[in-house]
């Protein structure tokens, strides 16, 4: 299944995408917030598109603790809007970790401040459609 990782943030939208035939996801693209909503989401619905995706998988912030706060009630919303736009079903999943992981394999890999800040937010996609995909075996 051809799938898409969105890890929402309030400046970045990254995005990763995995092909139907190599359950591996990889780093898409980093959409820099217009200042509209709508606007994004139209943005995110062509890339969605264009990559053929079957699925939207949008990261959740949840507390350490497993409760919800005010960023998950966040995402909820925008996914919700988000869900509107597509043709594909959306569906949440947890994104603790993702952008500490992200940051830590940007490091390893020797890649150091505006060159990071520049795909921090695609790589966390990348974390968190790999870790759903994962967790369907």
């Amino acid at each position: 299944m051809r799938a898409a990782g969105v890890d929402l943030g309030a400046v970045r939208i990254g995005v990763a995408f995995a092909p139907a035939d190599a359950p591996v996801a990889v780093p898409y693209e980093v959409l820099e917030r217009s200042g509209g909503r709508a606007r994004d989401h139209r943005a995110l619905a062509a890339m969605v598109t264009e990559m053929g995706a079957e699925v939207v998988v949008i990261g959740l912030p949840i507390s350490l603790d497993g409760s919800e706060g005010p960023a998950a009630a966040g995402v909820r919303a925008e996914a919700e809007e988000i869900a509107a736009a597509l043709e594909v079903p959306v569906v949440l999943h947890d994104e603790r970790f993702t952008t500490v992981s992200a940051e830590r394999m940007l490091a390893q890999q020797g890649v150091r401040g505006p060159a990071r800040r520049r795909v921090v937010d695609k790589v966390a996609a990348t974390v968190i459609l790999q870790s759903w995909l994962d967790g369907r075996d």
